[in-house]
């Protein structure tokens, strides 16, 4: 199998140069973004046990909401081999500080994948008027929201009344904790091997397939120890389980801010406000709680 790599997107990670800091401009004040109210019970929604991939390591837990919408076909094969067991005890093998952790290669290297066939790649979908899509930024041309957890960018939706099936594009940000299915060279070489964003990395956008993001367990992502390779001892997937698959007793209960909710406009209002021209989906944290 062509060995999958980042190494032209990770050659791109190098500090720019900095010049002298200017002497500082006097800027009216401003008033301090007003911290949002705790969110209520309605607020919250409970992603479906079957869109969420609870990932055990030797670090700690990390729960992915899958999001089928965006990538329905890179969804089923993440959940069927993780039903198969592929994913239990699988390293960590490439992780790149302020960018990404690699890992679902049954070889370990970068070099493997599992028995099925390569999956087509889904670097867009199509955005329609039933498409559950919450608006956060309009850019006239394109409009940035969520679908569920997942930062989007799509077409504007004007364009709908003038395509085919009604439909605009739409493609995921790769922000901090979205999951992506890892490849080589061809666009339709997708396997089993995936990664988890420890930071945004915006080159990656419609050219790599996202497939859900990290709701709880981001700081385990960062903990993972990193290298490109990771030397030994390498961090490990311990076990991987779809949520609705685990047993009653010991199956977490899981709950996330919905992006339709009061409490997440009021959220998106703050953040804009304290972060002004600067402001991207990215910026924008959706709590969840696991019990």
């Amino acid at each position: 199998m062509t060995r999958v790599t980042f190494a032209a997107l990770a050659a791109l990670l190098t500090l720019a140069a900095t010049s002298a800091p200017a002497a500082p401009v006097q800027k009216p004040a401003t008033a301090a973004p007003v911290a949002a109210a705790l969110p209520v019970a309605s607020d919250w929604r409970s992603p479906d046990p079957q869109d969420v991939l609870v990932i055990d390591t030797n670090k700690g837990r990390i729960l992915v909401e899958l999001v089928p919408l965006v990538a329905p076909n890179h969804v089923t094969r993440v959940r069927e081999l993780a039903r198969k067991g592929l994913y239990n005890g699988r390293s960590f093998f490439r992780v790149i500080d302020q960018f990404m952790a690699q890992t679902g290669d049954p070889q370990d290297n970068g070099m493997g994948g599992s028995d099925l066939p390569d999956l087509t790649a889904e670097f867009t979908f199509r955005r329609g008027s039933d498409t559950p899509f919450v608006q956060v930024a309009d850019q006239a041309v394109a409009e940035i929201g969520f679908v569920g957890p997942l930062p989007v960018m799509t077409q504007s939706s004007q364009l709908m009344p003038m395509t085919a099936d009604g439909r605009i594009s739409g493609w995921a940000l790769f922000c901090p904790g979205v999951a992506g299915m890892a490849r080589g060279e061809s666009p339709d070489s997708g396997n089993s091997q995936f990664f988890l964003m420890r930071q945004a990395y915006p080159s990656l956008e419609k050219r790599y397939t996202a497939f859900g993001r990290v709701i709880s367990g981001l700081e385990v992502v960062r903990a993972i120890k990193a290298g490109e390779p990771v030397v030994a001892p390498q961090d490990l997937m311990t076990r991987v389980q779809v949520l609705a698959d685990m047993p009653a007793g010991s199956r977490p209960k899981v709950r996330v801010i919905d992006p339709r909710s009061p409490w997440f406009a009021a959220e998106v209002a703050r953040v804009r406000a304290s972060r002004g021209a600067d402001f991207t989906a990215c910026a924008i944290s959706i709590p969840s709680e696991v019990k």
